[in-house]
């Protein structure tokens, strides 16, 4: 499904203390670089000014944000569909999870305040302007940035980087041109649990119910050329 005006946020979760958490928005169609940054409150506040000018928008956060839920409890902790060799439960993606949970949570909850009785949703379909009409101008996803898909350092760092690199893909995946029709990584077989929905719920943005067990859209960076 192709759509195409949305202003896209994407973070690099990292530790903001040390300076390794980075974000940049992009806006579509293009993509556009038209803002980044190394501060928490600067990602809400590029959320919140696209949300509130009436643009659609998307945060795309790098790190797990849907784990599968097996009925077998020897299937507990297996990578997801298409993660490869690098299983969200893995040492790197344990940690990229516990710190985007909290950042992410954060996230929403300051978008939340600045616009009261925002809609927000983890399924395209649902989105502002998807094909059937659907309410929820902010779309969650997740984002991927590793191995062969991580980009050349720019002058702004390596986190940067890769926060711009994650909102270009989430934009080209959105617009239909880079050529993949849906989601990269996939909890089924197994139930998935959406860490994406639950952050938005506990932030207090109205999220439909039964998207805490549905997958989220993840989204590949890949090689450039």
């Amino acid at each position: 499904m192709k759509l195409s005006a949305a202003c896209v946020v994407a973070v690099d979760v990292g530790s903001v203390r040390t300076g390794s958490f980075a974000w940049a928005a992009v806006d579509m169609p293009g993509p556009t670089l038209t803002a980044h940054g190394d501060d928490p409150a600067g990602a809400a506040g590029a959320l919140s000014a696209a949300l509130t000018d009436g643009a659609s928008a998307v945060l795309a956060l790098e790190a797990p944000m849907s784990v599968p839920v097996p009925g077998d409890w020897k299937l507990l902790g297996k990578g997801r569909t298409g993660e490869g060799n690098r299983a969200w439960s893995a040492s790197a993606g344990a940690g990229a999870l516990a710190t985007g949970l909290a950042q992410g949570a954060w996230l929403l909850a300051e978008v939340a305040r600045a616009l009261p009785g925002l809609a927000a949703t983890t399924q395209v379909s649902r989105w502002r302007g998807a094909a059937d009409g659907g309410g929820a101008p902010l779309l969650l996803v997740e984002a991927f940035v590793s191995g062969e898909g991580k980009p050349v350092p720019t002058a702004l760092g390596p986190h940067a980087a890769d926060a711009e690199a994650a909102a270009r893909a989430v934009a080209a995946r959105l617009a239909g041109e880079d050529g993949t029709d849906g989601t990269d990584m996939t909890c089924a077989p197994q139930r998935a649990f959406s860490l994406l929905a639950a952050q938005a719920r506990w932030a207090g943005l109205a999220v439909a119910g039964d998207e805490l067990a549905l997958d989220v859209l993840v989204v590949r960076a890949r090689p450039a050329g």
